[in-house]
Order: structure tokens, then C-alpha cells, then sequence
């Protein structure tokens, strides 16, 4: 594989590092580093960039240095190309791991998928966690939200497409009919942005459309499960209590398949604890775990 550069300049380890990884596809990736130790990669979900996962990057910190790349489409890394999809993503993360000399990774849903299908590759990644893969298999289809979600984003209907994806993908699930839920959630929506705004992250106006091509990615990922018997490093599965059925029945079906896999439902969370706004600090504790002693 093509080298990769990245520029790391030295700062105190409570300090995030930034450094732009250049992928041999093209473009770059900002990537955020922090703390000190064996290098961990952690790959945000849709809807989310690097900032996202800061918190739990923070927590991390202390054992690992701990890099947070923002996807394409986001912040200050390179927007998509023509045919972007599953294997523009490995590649990238291959990219990353490259570029910052990290050997373990933990990805969020759609992070998961990548990182479940980069590690397929020998000797790319010594150790994995994923948190509730979004996969497709055996009659199991979850992009079934994506045209939804398309006509409204194809019409500026933001909210109602988040409210789409986020029913869809099981991110965010409520009893309100969506309808009602997505004219609440406008309002909201643009008081996000103008958050993301003044700390220079962000904001759901430029994550929305991203969505499109996470749903890319995932579909791209379809397939039986078994192919994943080709992953030889020790792999945590991480799941919420609150999570859908299908998420719980895809890491059950991991679990079988997976080598040297171990399994871990965490308690009164859903899709997204690993986020800022969720209950990093769960997810922190189990990854710490895993990843100091990997092999057990």
C-alpha cells in the first residue's frame, strides 16, 4: 500500500494534537490526537463527526493516544468523490492506522461496519470493538429508511430526514409519530448550528446530507456474516440494553462467527452511548478494559 503522510506536531499530551492524513485515494482526513501510550483509532457513526467522540477520546487518554479522524464530508477533511462507498472508507482508515502507527481501532455503527471489514485484512489491526454494526444478511435489511430519507432531504425537509434516519436506524426511537417529531425537531436543528458554529464543529445542516453516503457505505457492507470468519484479531461486540432487537440478534450472530470474539451488553444505553451526549464513560471503562489486555 501507498505510504501516507501525516504531520504530528509535539504538544502536551492533554492536548489535541491535529495532523492531516493522505490517503492513496486522494484528499485528506483531519485527524485529532490526544493522550499517550498504544495508538487507538476510534471511527465516529453517521450523523457525527470527530467531535463527537471527544469526550470518550478524553477518557481514553490517559492509557492510549487516541486518534478521532473526521470522515470524509466533515470538518476540515475532503469532501466525497465519484464512487465513494465501502471501499473508499477502508481505504481511509487503512490511511489512518498508517499514518499514526495505531493498532487498535473501536467504530460506532457505521464505524463498526468499516472497522469489521478493514480488520478482514491480515495483519492490519491487532485488536477490535465495534458498538452495534448496522449490518444486512439473511433477509435483514437496514437501510430500509434510505428513500425515505432521500425525498426529504431531495426537498429541504432536514428535520424530516434526520427523524427518518434516526427512526430508521434505531439512533433515536419515540412513540411520536415522526411527522410530529421532525417539526419539533427543526427549530431545534438550527439552534444546533448556530452551537456548532461558534466552537467550529459541525452542525446538523452539514451532517445530514452525509447520510446519504453512510447508507452507501452500509448497503455496500451487505452479505452473510460469515465472511467475517476471516477476522483473526480479538474483537469486543458492544451493545445497549436499549438497543433494537436486530442490533442485539447481529451481535449475537458476531459472536458465533467471529474467532476470538467476547460480548458485552451495557446497561440503560442505546446506539449512541458512545457519543458526547451519551454515557461515554460506560463505553470508556469496557474499552479501556479490552484494550490493555486484549488477548485475555
Amino acid at each position: 500500500m501507498a505510504s501516507h503522510g501525516v504531520v504530528a506536531p509535539q504538544m502536551n499530551h492533554a492536548e489535541v494534537r491535529l495532523a492531516d492524513v493522505r490517503p492513496a485515494r486522494g484528499g485528506t482526513l483531519r485527524v485529532r490526537s490526544i493522550g499517550a501510550g498504544p495508538g487507538l483509532v476510534l471511527l465516529h457513526a453517521a450523523m457525527q463527526s470527530a467531535h463527537s467522540l471527544m469526550v470518550l477520546a478524553r477518557l481514553l487518554s490517559t492509557r492510549f493516544t487516541v486518534h478521532v479522524p473526521d470522515r470524509r464530508g466533515r470538518g476540515a477533511s475532503s469532501g466525497y468523490a465519484d464512487g465513494h462507498g465501502l471501499a473508499t472508507e477502508v481505504d481511509d482508515l487503512r490511511a489512518v492506522l498508517d499514518g499514526t502507527g495505531a493498532r487498535y481501532v473501536f467504530g460506532l455503527s457505521a464505524g463498526a461496519v468499516i472497522a469489521l471489514e478493514t480488520a478482514r485484512v491480515p495483519g492490519v489491526i491487532d485488536a477490535l470493538a465495534v458498538y452495534e454494526p448496522p449490518l444486512s444478511y439473511d433477509g435483514v435489511d437496514v437501510t430500509a429508511w434510505v428513500p425515505a430519507f432521500e425525498r426529504q432531504l431531495a426537498r429541504g425537509r432536514t428535520a424530516a430526514a434526520l427523524v427518518s434516519a434516526a427512526s430508521g436506524t434505531g439512533s433515536a426511537r419515540s412513540w411520536v409519530p415522526d411527522p410530529v417529531r421532525a417539526v419539533v425537531l427543526a427549530p431545534r436543528l438550527r439552534r444546533a448550528d448556530v452551537r456548532a458554529a461558534r466552537i467550529g464543529v459541525p452542525g446538523p445542516a452539514a451532517l445530514v446530507p452525509t447520510m446519504h453516503y453512510d447508507a452507501i457505505t452500509v448497503g455496500q457492507a451487505a452479505g452473510p456474516l460469515e465472511r467475517f470468519a476471516e477476522v483473526t484479531c480479538p474483537v469486543l461486540l458492544l451493545g445497549g440494553a436499549k438497543g433494537t432487537e436486530t442490533a442485539r440478534e447481529t451481535l449475537d450472530r458476531l459472536a458465533l462467527v467471529l474467532p476470538d470474539a467476547g460480548r458485552v451488553t451495557l446497561p440503560g444505553v442505546g446506539h449512541l452511548a458512545a457519543d458526547n451526549q451519551g454515557r461515554p464513560g460506560l463505553v470508556a471503562a469496557e474499552l479501556d478494559r479490552f484494550f490493555t489486555c486484549p488477548d485475555r
